[in-house]
């Protein structure tokens, strides 16, 4: 269909029922405004486009399992109903050319998917490196023009980079191979683009929640088959609201405190003769730090020991939520949270101690919630986000006081999304 053919189908109702699967009765006014006005700035920028199809892809909360990925651990995670979203038209050429909202046009030739030094940290390097992840599969891709606008919060621990990537996959998957690749190797392919093209150390955690969707466990231990088993996470049945706030931290110049995380892990590990922590025993660890003071700073110490008790966290979370021990869940995820305060050491940058939104937010909460529900660190951390789990009676009075710190709007209200990177129409 042309995009006048899809705007009708919008206006006329035709897609209300995937609306509301993906942001709920309350949303599709909202939602159906929002393509409707993604259609129209394509017709701007791609006048001369043939036939349209029409893409999304969530952001994800990350439950319990912090920074335990990339360590080839276990996470409780969940897609959310923040997605970005892409109205598309194939052209079949090599030419990729994306007009993100907000951001200047991205043209990408992937007649060579080779690495480019000169698009480290750009979407050109996540486009190329998830085009190339296709050709090393053995699987087709070829060209398009995209108009995408996002409403997964950059920089909130959302995961707005891995769903771009999913995106970006989910479409190259459904058009030019019929699904062949599946929402796992998407994950992977969008890993393989941030950590090789992009620049920026990941574990798998975030492109596969958004590739799979619904509140999911996953187990890394193999991270060429993760294991990923789908967990029920019903809030609402339980009387909660999960939030996130957004503390408006800055994020620049915070690369190497998120890449010091995995390769202090990684620098315990090598010192237990493994690769990586998961591959290591927790006693021998335990055991051995009079030995690994010596070659590793005591914070790659802590950091390794809040690995050993986070990896099993995120499996006790996961039955507890799926068993309906809503107070045993809560208790879990507070645990997870001050470890991540204490051992993990990721609330703030060392770079920069003056600024701490992220520990401020944390200390309103508490006082707000008088120990009710349960709240931690959200995502890399650093700066950014956290995540409450609100009593519904205490919703009202949270958003007010999380608002009232970090500006109108910062507190959001999240729904967990079934479905991940997804063909709308």
């Amino acid at each position: 269909m042309n995009i006048s053919e899809l705007k009708a189908k919008i206006t006329g109702g035709d897609i209300d029922a995937k609306l509301i699967e993906l942001y709920g009765e309350t949303a599709l006014e909202t939602q159906r405004d929002r393509y409707i006005r993604a259609c129209e700035r394509f017709s701007e920028i791609f006048p001369d486009s043939g036939d349209v199809e029409v893409f999304s892809a969530p952001g994800r909360t990350e439950i319990c399992g912090n920074h335990t990925d990339h360590q080839h651990g276990c996470v409780l995670a969940a897609a959310v109903d923040l997605d970005v979203i892409g109205i598309v038209s194939f052209n079949n050429s090599s030419i990729i050319r994306v007009q993100s909202e907000g951001h200047s046009l991205n043209t990408v030739d992937i007649s060579s998917t080779d690495p480019s030094d000169a698009e480290k940290e750009s979407s050109e390097a996540l486009i190329r490196g998830v085009a190339a992840g296709f050709r090393q599969r053995g699987l087709e891709v070829g060209g398009f023009d995209i108009y995408t606008t996002s409403d997964v919060l950059s920089g909130s621990g959302l995961s707005s980079s891995a769903a771009f990537e999913v995106l970006i996959g989910t479409m190259i998957d459904q058009h030019y191979n019929c699904g062949k690749a599946g929402a796992i190797e998407i994950a992977k392919m969008g890993q393989y683009a941030e950590n090789k093209y992009f620049g920026k150390k990941s574990g798998l955690m975030d492109q596969t929640v958004c590739s799979v969707g619904s509140a999911v466990f996953m187990d890394f231990e193999d991270t060429s088959a993760p294991v990923v088993t789908a967990a029920k996470c019903d809030l609402d049945k339980y009387g909660y609201t999960l939030f996130i706030t957004d503390t408006k931290g800055s994020h620049a110049d915070l690369s190497d405190d998120y890449s010091a995380v995995p390769s202090e892990m990684f620098s315990v590990a090598e010192q237990l003769g493994k690769k990586y922590l998961r591959a290591c025993d927790e006693n021998e660890f335990f055991d051995r730090l009079p030995e690994l003071r010596k070659k590793c700073s005591d914070r790659a110490i802590l950091r390794a020991g809040h690995f050993f008790a986070e990896n099993k966290r995120a499996a006790i979370a996961a039955k507890a939520i799926e068993n309906g021990a809503i107070a045993h869940f809560l208790d879990i995820v507070k645990k997870s949270g001050r470890s991540s305060a204490m051992w993990l050491q990721n609330l703030y940058s060392v770079k920069d101690p003056f600024s701490q939104g992220i520990t401020l937010a944390l200390a309103v909460s508490e006082r707000t919630l008088h120990g009710a529900g349960a709240y931690r660190v959200h995502g890399g951390g650093f700066a950014g986000t956290i995540q409450a789990f609100v009593p519904n009676e205490l919703a009202e009075k949270y958003k007010e006081s999380m608002d009232s710190i970090f500006g109108d709007g910062s507190c959001h209200k999240l729904r967990i999304r079934n479905a991940g990177g997804t063909q709308i129409i």
